[in-house]
């Protein structure tokens, strides 16, 4: 049997029947039922944030928040990420700037951040990257400058928190996605964490259609509700995530104990103050007697299917080639990493004589 990347996290079968068993009851699957409330409560216990809506995905309450905003212009963020981080932003009309990375962190870097802020600039748009935390109060520093708000891709940071505070509470908004791949899923979900109830109250409408009441419509919406069964989900799951993280420091820690003080790799650091969620399991070859390339060929051969991950650069897509700012050439670190970055299997289940066969396979002559 192969061995992937990631695999979902799923609570005991019994748990989740009993969970939708009342759905059979009310016939109420969805348009933000009884399952949906609680997992919302749910949500906002666990995170800390003061407002937070649910999605049918990730990538569907981005694009809500960024109209949520009424963004026009041009949106500072980040190529090292995934496709949805910049298809939202061109999906919703406005225009990428693309900001070069940390090397370290592999989050959008603040140093660089400033120079490209210009009168066209409507908002930031960072991403934590692995569960690594952007730069969250230099970011917060310059976008207050220059009165810009700041909605962090959050995808890679549930359950991550820095001195105590989850990652929903940074910035004015932050978009989860709830994928099945995800540290925390609910099948396919997603959320946004702001600190507007204007805002929340906005995105709820642009959810559902725009619709605010029966007699009320005052946004052209569409359709990005959560139904039950996957709010079920969520609430089962979220009861077990700290289990899981457990699980995962497990893994990362054996990982880190084969590979970490080899020449020519490089793991991922982990940030002061910070309790990591151990999402991803990223290793840069910079200098390895092996290419990256040859890496991935070497694990396939084997059964195991790593990830370069993120490669190639959102800027450097077939889709946006040839139009203005789409230049992987103008993020040079972050075109430096992407070359060399595998993301390792990473999954609570995961054996660790399972690791220990990835990182012979890897170190061996």
């Amino acid at each position: 049997m192969a061995i992937n990347v990631t695999r979902s996290s799923m609570p005991p079968f019994e748990e989740y029947c009993e969970e939708i068993r009342e759905l059979w009851d009310s016939h109420w699957l969805t348009n933000m039922g009884a399952k949906h409330r609680q997992l919302e409560e749910d949500l906002k216990r666990y995170l800390g944030c003061g407002e937070l809506t649910l999605f049918t995905n990730g990538h569907l309450a981005l694009e809500n928040v960024i109209e949520a905003f009424e963004l026009e212009g041009e949106i500072i963020t980040t190529p090292f990420t995934f496709a949805s981080t910049t298809h939202a932003i061109v999906r919703c009309g406005c225009q990428p700037v693309f900001c070069d990375i940390d090397p370290v962190s592999y989050t959008l870097d603040p140093e660089k951040l400033e120079a490209l802020i210009t009168d066209r600039t409507a908002a930031i748009l960072p991403v934590h990257v692995y569960g690594n935390l952007c730069d969250v109060d230099r970011i917060g520093e310059i976008a207050a400058r220059h009165h810009l708000p700041v909605i962090y891709d959050a995808a890679h940071s549930f359950g991550v928190f820095r001195r105590g505070v989850s990652s929903a509470c940074f910035g004015d908004a932050a978009m989860f996605s709830f994928h099945a791949t995800k540290v925390f899923n609910t099948i396919e979900g997603g959320a946004v964490c702001c600190r507007s109830e204007e805002i929340r109250r906005r995105l709820c409408d642009l959810k559902n259609f725009g619709i605010h009441d029966e007699e009320n419509v005052p946004y052209v919406g569409g359709n990005a509700k959560m139904n039950e069964f996957c709010a079920a989900m969520g609430i089962c799951n979220l009861r077990h995530l700290e289990t899981e993280i457990e699980k995962r420091r497990l893994v990362a820690e054996r990982y880190d104990e084969r590979l970490k003080n080899v020449e020519g790799l490089r793991v991922n650091a982990p940030q002061a103050e910070t309790k990591p969620n151990y999402a991803y399991y990223p290793v840069v070859f910079d200098g390895f007697r092996l290419t990256r390339d040859e890496v991935f060929a070497r694990l396939a051969a084997e059964g195991i299917i790593p990830r370069k991950y993120f490669y190639p650069l959102t800027s450097a897509f077939a889709c946006y080639e040839g139009q203005d700012g789409f230049d992987p050439a103008a993020t040079p670190i972050a075109a430096h990493i992407a070359a060399r970055v595998l993301t390792l299997p990473m999954y609570a289940d995961l054996p660790l004589e399972t690791v220990d066969r990835i990182c012979d396979i890897i170190l061996k002559p």
